[in-house]
């Protein structure tokens, strides 16, 4: 099965990826295979929605820490750049954007979700952002995404202390849009869909556009904030090491960002 993979019904395009091993962590060609599976769909003239979801029961863990594993900072950098450019491309469709989320969003994950127009959470799931636990560095693009949902002081709270919401906390803090009643994610969904099948495609792309165009002054701004290192060199690869050394320990690892 492929890494990433698209339907489309009813003119709506459903993005899968992953097979639920690993929670999902995606490597830098999975990133980049989501970007391509993403500008696909965006010159679909009768597309009227987008759905994300992961595979397996689970979301995204965000990027395959594996691949860091003795790495340099430049190589995160390199994986930042592909990962931004898959969110980017979500972000730029004209057709509204829906994030199915069960299991864990953290990291990278996270921000795939705050990616897309509206974030649809199981009761089970957890959402965050544990960056600083691994020496990482997060761009001006990451923070401004969590800043826009949940407000400035929210947001470096979330990113100070990289904890993992549970979906509740993520409904309360306005983080996330609908929260399921149950962990029934198929018809949850549908619950969402159904109001948008009954209304114009037009004025769809048009309510997501007048939004959007509000909005970017903050998010081209952070698109130029000038590009610092992706790490830090002192406890990155202590971090790293020490985390993949656990995974393949006793218990259930973190999640990584």
């Amino acid at each position: 099965m492929a890494a990433v993979g698209v339907d489309v019904a009813e003119s709506i395009a459903t993005i899968s990826f992953g097979s639920g091993g690993r929670l999902n962590a995606l490597g830098q060609r999975d990133w980049e295979d989501l970007r391509c599976a993403v500008h696909g769909l965006a010159s679909g003239p009768t597309l009227r929605a987008v759905v994300v979801r992961g595979r397996g029961g689970v979301f995204c863990a965000g990027s395959d820490i594996s691949e860091w594993d003795g790495t340099s900072g430049a190589d995160v950098g390199r994986t930042f750049d592909v990962l931004e450019s898959a969110l980017q491309a979500l972000e730029d469709l004209p057709v509204p954007t829906l994030a199915v989320v069960e299991g864990v969003a953290a990291g990278g994950g996270c921000q795939l979700a705050l990616a897309c127009d509206l974030q649809l959470l199981t009761p089970t799931a957890r959402m965050g952002m544990p960056v600083a636990r691994l020496g990482l560095l997060v761009p001006a693009t990451f923070a401004a995404r969590l800043a826009l949902r949940v407000g400035p002081s929210r947001a470096k709270d979330l990113l100070y202390t990289g904890r993992m919401l549970t979906a509740r906390e993520a409904w309360d803090m306005g983080l996330v849009t609908t929260l399921a009643p149950d962990d029934d994610a198929d018809a949850a969904l549908a619950a969402v869909l159904d109001p948008w099948k009954g209304v114009s495609s037009a004025s769809l792309k048009a309510s997501k556009a007048a939004v959007d165009e509000g909005l970017r002054l903050l998010t081209e701004a952070g698109r130029r904030a000038p590009k610092g290192p992706a790490v830090d060199p002192v406890e990155f690869r202590d971090r790293v090491t020490g985390f993949l050394h656990r995974r393949t320990g006793a218990g259930p690892p973190a999640p990584p960002p």
